[in-house]
């Protein structure tokens, strides 16, 4: 994910609408995806805490490296006051906090995955995790001296998201940020040749932070999406694997969110070849970096409302192989 800072054609291509006091709770629409918090709050993740209320992570912004708001119903949400992660690791910049993740671990401590600026390669990126000093999702999140991956000569890592297997088995996804290191063009990746944009699979131990094995690949870009994969997030339904992501740019309005299917974690993937969230639908623009949840019911994601990327929620239903927005 990128930050929004000077993107000029989304003025003219958003719908204007009148915004609400900072941080105050925007009542849903009636029927599909509705705006859940109207303020700079791009690449939404989230988790439920054990008092039953919801809460979503969020890119840098409004003056926080690791955003948060809540919801008691998962309907109206209000953005906190509050720095999810207070301090940073030695090896990232103050410049990029992208695409946070959290989940919860079986001692109730919650794990947040989350995309930095490497010191060593300034504008590439790794994967950090930090973990939660209490069982307060909310934090402060404490992160871990060294990254959860890198991979800096392939572009770096990030858009990292966990996932908690039927088995107690516990894993990460993450794209490989190949069009980082491109030859130009849409999102530095669309001038030939083009390079991969793979997302992997990471298996990780009961902690959430330490990784088990290599990672593998079980998805990557082809002509039909554009210049890159990306935001990768992973649910089981049934005995159905079901990986959600975006394709082309985020400035582009062909951004987008789709999904892939498979019946064992690793793969193979098969990509559905539709959107779940588009451009113009429920007057929407660049969709994407969504998030589910893992009972496969709910969602959330953005979209540019003006300059910003305001975060939207939606109710879904999976029915065999498809995805229904409600």
């Amino acid at each position: 994910m990128r930050p929004t800072q000077g993107i000029r054609w989304l003025l003219a291509a958003a719908a204007a609408a009148a915004v609400p006091a900072f941080g105050s709770p925007i009542a849903p629409r009636s029927a599909g995806p509705w705006l859940a918090i109207d303020s700079d709050f791009p690449d939404p993740g989230f988790v439920q805490g054990d008092d039953g209320a919801w809460y979503a992570f969020g890119t840098n912004g409004n003056g926080r490296t690791v955003q948060v708001a809540t919801s008691p119903d998962f309907e109206t949400w209000t953005l906190l006051d509050k720095e999810a992660m207070p301090t940073l690791a030695g090896w990232e910049t103050a410049v990029d906090h992208w695409a946070p993740d959290v989940v919860r671990r079986n001692d109730g401590k919650f794990v947040l995955y989350y995309s930095g600026e490497a010191k060593s390669d300034l504008r590439h990126h790794c994967v950090g995790v930090a973990v939660s000093e209490t069982t307060d999702p909310t934090g402060p999140y404490i992160p871990n001296a060294e990254p959860l991956s890198c991979r800096l000569e392939q572009g770096g890592s990030i858009d990292a998201s966990g996932f908690l297997d039927r088995d107690g088995s516990r894993y990460v996804v993450f794209k490989v940020d190949g069009n980082s290191i491109g030859h130009g063009g849409d999102c530095n990746n669309g001038v030939a040749p083009l390079v991969s944009t793979p997302i992997l699979l990471q298996k990780v131990a009961e902690d959430g932070v330490t990784p088990v094995g290599d990672a593998v690949q079980i998805l990557d870009r082809d002509d039909s999406d554009g210049p890159l994969v990306e935001a990768p997030n992973l649910i089981l339904h049934g005995d159905t694997y079901f990986l959600f992501y975006s394709t082309h740019c985020y400035t582009d309005p062909k951004y987008d969110v789709r999904w892939a299917t498979a019946s064992s974690i690793t793969g193979p993937y098969t990509k559905s070849g539709r959107q779940l969230f588009a451009t113009g639908q429920w007057n929407l623009t660049s969709p994407g970096g969504g998030t589910v949840c893992g009972c496969g019911d709910r969602m959330l994601f953005h979209g540019f409302c003006g300059d910003r990327r305001c975060t939207y929620a939606a109710n879904l239903e999976i029915r065999g192989l498809d995805v229904v927005v409600l």
